[in-house]
């Protein structure tokens, strides 16, 4: 960092994790419905809409590198991810069935709890807060948080 460059403070490293966890469900989502590619989604994404402006909004810089990681551990451990979910999932409820925002969602999650050392309570809380952002009057949340936490608990016993 050059004495040019601003620190960015503790609070604004958080907001970035945050927004590029949003954006990596939002890039599963893309994949899954468009056919595109890691490389062609992490590239849009970095490109175009980390820290872009729609229709006078600022969306927020998010933190590219767990962004990258996020998507390609969603998309190269995606068999084991889903499986844990799956697990987690009522029966009758198979990961194929459900809404493909939390989809895109319990893989992301799933990438971070598998692959990544970000406490368990981090994940799910993040998570949670993303699926109150995509369904704002539904029982969403609480249905990720019951997924997650049983998916933390499979991934990480020893956090528990």
């Amino acid at each position: 960092m050059s004495a040019d460059t601003p620190a960015i403070s503790g609070n604004q490293k958080r907001k970035m994790k945050s927004a590029a966890r949003l954006y990596a469900v939002q890039a599963l989502f893309q994949m899954e419905h468009s056919g595109q590619s890691t490389r062609q989604v992490v590239k849009e994404f970095l490109d175009y809409r980390f820290g872009a402006t729609y229709d006078g909004d600022e969306l927020m810089e998010g933190d590219a590198d767990l962004f990258r990681r996020t998507i390609e551990d969603a998309v190269n451990f995606q068999a084991s991810i889903d499986q844990m979910t799956d697990r987690a999932l009522v029966a009758k409820w198979p990961i194929g069935r459900i809404d493909p925002t939390l989809r895109g969602l319990f893989r992301a999650a799933g990438a971070e709890l598998s692959q990544a050392d970000t406490p368990p309570k981090v994940v799910i809380s993040e998570y949670v807060d993303i699926a109150r952002a995509f369904f704002p009057e539904g029982k969403e949340a609480s249905f990720v948080n019951a997924v997650l936490d049983h998916m933390a608990r499979e991934a990480r016993p020893e956090a528990f």
